[in-house]
C-alpha cells in the first residue's frame, strides 16, 4: 500500500515564498512561523497550526510583525545597495523586488534580485557575499509569549526544524524539557536538516514527553534550489499521520476547553 505523504512547512508569498497559495496545495490548515528567542538562543522558529485566523490577538501581533518587516527588508535593501555602490556595481530596485515578490517581502526575493541582475551565481553565494553581511536583525518573540499567543488563538505550538536551533543533543534535550514546561505541542522531527537517525532520535524524544510530531520541508521556492516540495533534501519522507496528530489535539482541546477572544 503506498503511503500517503505531506508536507506541513511550505512558504508561500504571503511569507517569504516565491509561490501563491494556489500553487502548493489543496488541503487547508492555518500556519504561521513565528522568530522566538529564549534566553542565548536567538532566532528560534516556533510553528502554529490550526489556529482561529480571525483571533483579535494575534492578528495584532501579526500586523506588527509584518509591519517591522516590510521596514526591516527595505534597511536590507539600502545596505545591499550600499555595498553594491561601494564595489562599483548598479544598486538593485527595491520596487521590482516588491513586484516580484508579488506580496511580503523576503530576504529570499531580495537574494533573487541579486542573482537577476549578475551581482552573484546563487542564493547560497548572494545571502554570503550581501545577506549575511548587511542583515538586519528580526524582531523576536520570547517563546513563552509566543506560545501562549498561539494557544490563545486555538492552535497547537510546533517547535520547528531542531537540528538548526542546536547540534548538541544533551542541551536540545534540556531545551525540550523547558519548552514542554512552557506548553510546547511538538517537534517538527521530519525536517531538512535532519538524518534518518536523528529524525528517529527526535521523534523518540517528542514521543517520551507526549508530543506531536509533525514534519516539513521548509519549502520557499525559487528555481535550483537544493529543497524541494514533500522530500526536502535528499529522501525526507513526510507521513500523513501528522497531520492527523494536528487535528486530533485541535479536536481534543475544541471539545474540553474554550479560549479567550484575545
Amino acid at each position: 500500500m503506498t503511503q500517503k505523504l505531506v508536507d506541513l512547512h511550505l512558504h508561500t508569498t504571503c511569507s517569504d515564498g516565491v509561490h501563491p497559495p494556489a500553487e502548493l496545495g489543496v488541503e487547508v490548515l492555518s500556519g504561521v512561523e513565528l522568530s522566538v528567542v529564549y534566553e542565548s538562543f536567538h532566532d528560534i522558529h516556533l510553528l502554529s497550526y490550526g489556529f482561529d485566523h480571525h483571533h483579535a490577538g494575534l492578528q495584532r501581533e501579526l500586523a506588527d510583525f509584518r509591519e517591522f518587516r516590510e521596514t526591516r527588508n527595505e534597511r536590507i535593501v539600502e545596505r545591499v545597495n550600499e555595498k553594491l555602490i561601494s564595489e562599483g556595481r548598479k544598486p538593485i530596485d527595491m520596487q521590482a523586488v516588491k513586484e516580484k515578490a508579488g506580496g511580503t517581502i523576503g530576504r529570499p526575493h531580495i537574494a533573487m534580485a541579486l542573482i537577476e541582475d549578475g551581482h552573484v551565481s546563487g542564493k547560497d553565494d548572494a545571502f554570503k557575499r550581501y545577506l549575511v553581511p548587511c542583515n538586519v536583525e528580526k524582531r523576536l518573540f520570547p517563546i513563552a509569549e509566543a506560545i501562549d499567543l498561539v494557544h490563545r488563538a486555538g492552535g497547537v505550538a510546533v517547535l520547528a526544524h531542531p537540528p538548526f536551533i542546536t547540534s548538541e543533543r544533551k542541551v536540545f534535550r534540556q531545551l525540550l524539557d523547558t519548552f514542554v514546561g512552557l506548553g510546547l505541542d511538538g517537534v517538527e522531527a521530519h525536517n531538512s536538516g535532519a538524518s534518518n537517525d536523528d529524525i528517529d532520535w527526535y521523534i523518540t524524544e517528542a514521543r517520551r514527553r507526549n508530543l506531536i510530531v509533525t514534519g516539513g520541508s521548509d519549502f520557499h521556492g525559487g528555481e535550483g534550489g537544493e529543497i524541494v516540495i514533500g522530500s526536502g533534501r535528499g529522501n525526507l519522507r513526510i507521513p500523513y499521520t501528522c497531520v492527523e496528530e494536528i487535528r486530533r489535539v485541535l479536536s481534543e482541546r475544541e471539545s474540553g476547553a474554550s479560549f479567550p477572544p484575545c
